[in-house]
């Protein structure tokens, strides 16, 4: 709890040093309000690439002297990352047995959000040349299927919806986030493969989405935390607030992720 007693003091000092400087026509010469500045270290789920990006930068335009840095990996590998010791202020999840895993390591501040949540679908090539029309379609003798490794969150996200649906898993590429899945698609190195709707909108034109019906599919949930011993805790949790806001919600929105 370090951390957040360390923001919270950093935020009476800024509100008593307003309250002092609103009672005198006396300029201040002094004052304890911190500088925006610095960097704010986050490490994010691949799936959030393209919505964070937008969302750092509208957050570095609204505090001028604030950069943030993004990590983008698989949630497993993040952890891996974190625990071990890589310097960061915010940690990202997509799935909340990663973020479990962060936790059960001591390295959060033992406080968690979810921010956003998003929904499976199947990725092709543009114009769907294999008409897979939806899960059961993937089992089919010779076509080639990419998905997630089994401890990445879309991969076993996908493994459930396959068990949903009644169809064998099939063998095909496991990669290490859902950014490799959909690459393999347009490079032509894969028919399909098992994403997020965002993916597939941040994928551009070379790739289409078939979509996974309700009863199928699997509804992914992100959480959030600022990370123990992070660089620069109050940056980060302005960022934190930013993200939650009306703003940084849109932002999400816009490509495609659902409201927590």
């Amino acid at each position: 709890m370090t951390t957040r007693r360390t923001v919270l003091a950093v935020a009476a000092t800024v509100i008593l040093a307003t309250a002092a400087g609103c009672g005198s026509n006396t300029p201040a010469t002094t004052t304890s309000a911190p500088v925006e500045s610095g960097t704010v270290a986050v490490s994010a789920a691949a799936s959030l690439t393209a919505g964070f990006q937008e969302l750092g930068h509208a957050f570095e335009t609204a505090h001028r002297g604030v950069k943030v840095e993004f990590n983008f990996a698989g949630s497993s590998t993040l952890v891996t990352q974190i625990t071990n010791g890589s310097p960061t202020d915010i940690f990202a999840s997509a799935d909340q047995a990663n973020m479990d895993k962060a936790a059960q390591a001591g390295v959060l501040d033992g406080t968690q959000q979810v921010f956003a949540k998003n929904r499976l679908a199947i990725v092709v090539p543009a114009g769907n040349p294999k008409a897979i029309t939806g899960l059961a379609d993937l089992a089919r003798p010779g076509l080639v299927v990419s998905i997630c490794a089994p401890d990445v969150p879309a991969g076993k996200y996908a493994r459930q919806a396959f068990g949903k649906a009644n169809v064998a898993v099939p063998s095909g590429s496991q990669e290490l986030d859902v950014k490799a899945v959909v690459s393999r698609v347009k490079l032509g190195q894969a028919d399909a493969g098992i994403v997020y709707t965002t993916d597939v909108k941040d994928g551009g034109p070379q790739v289409a989405a078939v979509s996974i019906p309700d009863d199928q599919n699997v509804i992914a949930i992100y959480p959030i935390s600022l990370v123990k011993k992070g660089p620069n805790p109050a940056m980060a949790t302005l960022f934190l607030t930013y993200l939650l806001s009306p703003p940084g919600q849109a932002i999400l929105a816009a490509h495609g992720f659902l409201a927590p």
